[in-house]
């Protein structure tokens, strides 16, 4: 349903403040059903497995690696090989697509493609993941989230042709390179941790315990965090800055996400290497973009435009 077609609606409707009311509900239950329920049973895991199920290595072998693939995927991915919100020097644009590759969320080239898709159709008719897809009562919002969270990976009808959106990666050679092996980052995504937790603790209880928690959970988690940009802040948050879209500020998922759940601004303005723009938005992504240009790896950075940003802005 498009935004025109929507504003349409909201006029005809009788009791208007009343439907957002019940709309705003709906789709919190929504959030709440199909990501926290999920959560919250793995962290009620954690008290029990503690102490021999679970350890401190296991931590911090799975935080490693969640830095690790969430970055490559917030800064190489999202950042720099889809929006051109920089440049980098081979060696970084090498770690990027590899530390990408860690997440397991797909080759560095079809994800690219499958995000321009998204930009060029947002919430419209040929965006591969819209929450809005079906319609706007409590059936579609609940079956649009779904889709949006994680259905679309296996239910897409059209499939993104990397041709149309990504003829630039398919140019590079490195990024194809790494592309076509990216099975090999699924494996070692997978298995460097029970090896590491292995050899620390010098034990296959301690491999395993480390495949299950800093591998398994890990991506787990990781995985929904970045398709809850696509979901929750395609349906729920702040609208801080005019889009055509539903893209919206999420604040409870800026750090686990790295600044992405400013979502509204990155659809306002998506080639800006900083999501978080306004005060308090913390977006760890944009710092280490910023660390980069410092050292040299990273030019032509894109930084926000205050006057863009004014022009813009929803008034308050």
């Amino acid at each position: 349903m498009s935004a025109t077609s929507e504003k349409v609606q909201t006029r005809r409707a009788p009791e208007p403040e009343i439907l957002e009311e019940k709309r705003s509900r709906t789709e919190r239950y929504t959030v709440f059903t199909f990501v926290f329920v999920p959560l919250l049973a793995v962290a009620a895991a954690v008290p029990f497995a503690w102490g021999w199920g679970l350890t401190w290595l296991d931590i911090a072998i799975g935080a490693v690696f969640y830095l690790i693939g969430g970055l490559g995927i917030t800064v190489g991915y999202h950042r720099l090989f889809t929006h051109g919100s920089f440049r980098a020097n081979r060696p970084l644009k090498i770690a990027l697509a590899v530390a990408g590759s860690l997440a397991i969320e797909g080759g560095v080239i079809k994800w690219v493609a499958d995000h321009r898709r998204h930009h060029k159709y947002s919430d419209h008719e040929g965006d591969p993941h819209s929450p809005w897809r079906f319609g706007d009562d409590w059936r579609s919002v609940a079956k649009g989230m779904f889709y949006a969270h994680m259905g679309w990976l296996f239910l897409d009808e059209q499939k993104t042709s990397p041709k149309r959106f990504a003829p630039d990666l398919l140019k590079d050679k490195d990024l194809v390179r790494i592309d076509r092996y990216f099975w090999v980052f699924v494996l070692a995504s997978l298995l460097v941790p029970p090896v590491i937790g292995g050899l620390v603790t010098m034990s296959w209880w301690g491999a395993f315990t480390a495949f299950f928690w800093a591998s398994l959970v890990r991506i787990a988690v990781l995985h929904h965090v970045t398709w809850s940009v696509n979901s929750i802040c395609h349906t729920i948050g702040e609208e801080n800055f005019a889009v055509r879209d539903r893209s919206r500020n999420v604040w409870w998922l800026a750090i686990p996400s790295f600044g992405e759940s400013w979502h509204n601004l990155h659809h306002a303005d998506p080639t800006c290497a900083r999501h978080g723009v306004l005060k308090g938005q913390i977006d760890i992504s944009a710092r280490i973009i910023w660390v980069f240009e410092k050292l040299g790896w990273a030019t032509k950075v894109r930084w926000p435009d205050p006057e863009r940003l004014a022009a813009k802005r929803v008034a308050a």
